[in-house]
């Protein structure tokens, strides 16, 4: 009983150690890091693998329906009431003319073994399926392809909102020391008559204002951690950590080589997704014209079969007879009363209507393509303004703490200087994570 207890307490040990050590596993990861995991444990992603994988056996499944195809049957029946049949009583000797005597024929228990051999030989319908099938397998890797340039922006925007919430909450922590350290001395001036009371109260409020913001970036941070988590398949509670600067990824996406490039609209996987909708449409129109040709289908089987009274087939010196048929069947449409018109006609409206799709579609996609440019350099602009901004108002605030300090300046102006100066700052910020998002998108357009 002892020796039993040590084993259990040893048991419950290691699970408890193991399980911790899945709990409190780290997960660190620079931007092409974090980018390549969601690859291959985002739950879209994932799905997308299995998309195309079924769409493989789908493509198997079609081709396999023209080659042989081999069916078993066994029946066994026992007739409980066996059917009587009437035959003229003149047929048996000393039979009485004009009446029937009743017969059973057979006997009640049969059973039956068959093996058949089928082979389509021709039909239209099964030719274009078979094309169609390659259609959509390709249609199912273009999915996908649009699956991994989703996760992929997504990744780089919720790494990119990280890095935005926890450099807001390092600049809310500096913000709040140095409203504090002014608070105290202010405070400390006043308690020895040598300043306002206003001054004191204009410190507290902007402190309140910042000590909020704080708090609110530490929320922030959580949350953006856990989308972050949640896009790349893992736990969102799982602490992770980033490797990335965001001002230095911010330098690493100020490349103007995108915008100098010719733009081929032939890899943008939106028009690639439309053409496969053309080839759909366009197997669609086949189909429906393939229904009017003829299908011929040819069939042999063998089989045996075995009679008695009572169940005793597997004796060995059961009787058995064999048969075997040969056979073929022409299938060959004549009249449909215009059916078959009607489904082919609709197949070219939405051929004609997919055509109008694409040449939609392409000059969308254009004009995506020139507003991405636009924007990723209006983001590149902003990015240089709010970096000048920040600059000014670090001055200008620090000009004033330096007036303020000597009594030149009044604690409203302070504020004032103090205000835009955290406005800058989250501005300079929003301005960094603004490029890596908008070169994203130049890179999701162009599939690059």
């Amino acid at each position: 009983m002892r020796n039993h207890f040590i084993v259990f307490f040893a048991l419950c040990a290691i699970t408890f150690t193991y399980s911790q050590e899945q709990v409190e596993q780290t997960y660190s990861f620079s931007l092409e890091e974090a980018i390549a995991f969601a690859m291959e444990n985002n739950y879209s992603s994932i799905n997308a693998d299995r998309d195309l994988t079924d769409a493989q056996k789908q493509k198997w499944e079609v081709i396999a329906s023209g080659l042989p195809q081999v069916d078993g049957t066994v029946s066994y029946q026992n007739q409980l009431k066996q059917p009587v049949s009437l035959i003229p009583s003149e047929f048996f000797p000393d039979g009485e003319p004009g009446t029937f005597t009743p017969v059973v024929f057979g006997v009640p228990q049969q059973i039956i073994a068959t093996g058949t051999l089928k082979q389509q030989i021709f039909d239209g319908s099964y030719i274009v399926g078979v094309q169609a099938t390659k259609a959509f397998l390709r249609y199912s890797e273009h999915n996908k392809e649009k699956t991994d340039l989703d996760v992929r922006k997504a990744v780089v925007e919720a790494y990119g909102n990280v890095l935005l919430a926890q450099e807001s909450v390092d600049i809310s922590e500096k913000n709040k020391a140095t409203l504090e350290k002014n608070l105290f001395e202010t405070q400390k001036l006043f308690e020895n008559g040598l300043g306002d009371e206003e001054s004191v109260e204009q410190l507290e409020i902007t402190l309140s204002s910042v000590e909020n913001q704080l708090k609110n970036a530490i929320r922030f941070e959580k949350i953006t951690l856990q989308m972050l988590n949640l896009i790349m398949g893992i736990d969102i509670d799982a602490p992770t950590q980033l490797e990335e600067n965001l001002d230095n990824l911010t330098q690493s996406q100020m490349q103007f080589r995108l915008l100098e490039s010719d733009f081929n609209i032939e890899k943008n996987v939106d028009y690639k997704l439309v053409q496969n909708l053309n080839e759909q449409r366009f197997y669609e129109l086949k189909l429906a014209k393939s229904k009017a040709l003829p299908t011929l289908n040819a069939f042999v089987n063998y089989g045996t079969s075995a009679f008695g009274n009572n169940f005793e087939f597997f004796n060995s010196d059961q009787d058995w007879f064999e048969f075997s048929t040969f056979g073929v069947d022409l299938t060959i449409p004549i009249f449909s009363s215009l059916g078959r018109s009607a489904s082919t006609q609709r197949a070219k409206i939405a051929l004609e209507k997919a055509k109008t799709q694409l040449s939609e579609a392409e000059e969308q996609i254009r004009l995506q393509w020139e507003r991405a440019k636009s924007d990723f350099i209006f983001a590149t602009e902003e990015y240089e303004t709010a970096k000048e901004n920040l600059r000014l108002a670090e001055r200008i605030e620090n000009k004033n703490q330096i007036k303020y300090s000597e009594g030149i300046a009044s604690s409203f102006e302070l504020r004032q200087a103090q205000t835009q100066l955290y406005d800058a700052q989250q501005g300079y910020l929003q301005s960094m994570v603004d490029v890596i998002n908008r070169k994203t998108d130049l890179e999701t357009i162009i599939n690059e």
